[in-house]
């Protein structure tokens, strides 16, 4: 018997496909101790592809065989022999590629990844809050300069709302898969979630620098040019006052009033230099009195703009100090002594 399918609808060519390819922006995730089912609803409420989950010792490969990948997120909270390999790796590829990269670090190990970013695309994070992390993705997802043309502000400030909005759910939505996760957590069980723990600024504000060292068999160097006598007289314990001043506030005001990272990290910078010591990105994350994540943001500006520098470590190539700038120094100082006049 022969089958009859002469009532078929034959194809054309020009009919709309089964299924519309997806042209959302892709990321993948490099992670230990998360679970796969949890990024779906990340990804889909950051408008992103998912592409998979790997663990950091099997980066190095998925990396090498991803054809295509928009954007990365990499977890790395705590230190491992291959970690600085991988940063690097990363790095590397977004440069190549411009690949939109998303650093997770911890305490211990901001100061590799920091020393490691070299790409423009690269947000670096900090044990990020839920909301920050939520902005970074929406960021990657973006991945676009934003116009600075005034006949499109009015458009930028709607896409600005809409970004803010986009940031809300998303960050709701990570909030709620933290909260299960906790809900359904048993006793003595770690349960992987996106709740990171406790953040740089939860920790003392003091700090210990480092002293200004040269390494062995280089001739000695003055370690910074010489000031003017006029600018000469600032001490570093005057800055210091300053700076404890500005922390005091917090006990009489809100302190959320008065954030100004960049002014605090430029004191601090300016009383290290004046003490002969070394600055190290976490440090200064800590003299910012902001969260870390915020703070390397600040950073990374300061750098950009060339008010700060960055000074490898000569005897730890994974560790970078921050350094005032000469200008700024002394644009520094001179300010010093003008407001003194101004009080006297």
């Amino acid at each position: 018997m022969t089958e009859d399918f002469s009532y078929a609808t034959p194809y054309h060519g020009h009919d709309e496909p089964i299924a519309r390819p997806d042209e959302r922006h892709s990321l993948l995730v490099i992670a230990d101790g998360v679970d796969a089912q949890e990024l779906e609803p990340v990804a889909d409420a950051a408008n992103l592809r998912l592409l998979g989950l790997a663990s950091l010792s099997d980066a190095p490969t998925r990396l090498d065989d991803q054809t295509q990948c928009d954007s990365l997120l990499l977890f790395c909270p705590a230190m491992t022999p291959l970690l600085e390999r991988l940063l690097v790796q990363v790095e590397t590829q977004a440069i190549q590629t411009g690949m939109a990269v998303i650093l997770v670090a911890g305490w211990d190990t901001v100061e590799l990844a920091f020393a490691c970013v070299r790409s423009p695309h690269t947000q670096l994070l900090c044990d990020p809050d839920r909301t920050e992390l939520a902005a970074a993705l929406v960021a990657a997802g973006e991945h676009r300069p934003i116009s600075g043309s005034v006949h499109e502000m009015d458009r930028e400030g709607a896409r600005l709302q809409q970004l803010s909005e986009e940031v809300g759910r998303l960050a709701r939505t990570i909030d709620a898969l933290t909260q299960r996760n906790k809900a359904m957590a048993t006793p003595g069980m770690a349960t992987p979630s996106f709740d990171l723990g406790p953040r740089i600024s939860d920790r003392a504000s003091d700090y210990i620098g480092m002293p200004i060292f040269t390494p062995m068999g280089v001739p000695a160097q003055p370690a910074e040019p010489s000031l003017t006598p006029a600018m000469a007289t600032v001490t570093a314990q005057q800055v210091r006052d300053m700076l404890r001043a500005r922390r005091i506030r917090a006990d009489f005001l809100p302190g959320d009033l008065f954030a100004d990272p960049a002014w605090d990290m430029l004191l601090d910078l300016l009383a290290a230099r004046l003490e002969q010591e070394r600055v190290s990105v976490s440090s200064l994350c800590i003299a910012a009195a902001v969260p870390p994540t915020t703070a390397l943001r600040w950073i990374r500006t300061l750098t950009e703009k060339g008010l700060v520098l960055r000074q490898a470590d000569p005897h730890d190539g994974r560790r970078v100090f921050i350094a005032l700038a000469q200008d700024t120094a002394e644009s520094l100082m001179r300010w010093f002594g003008a407001s003194r006049r101004l009080l006297a």
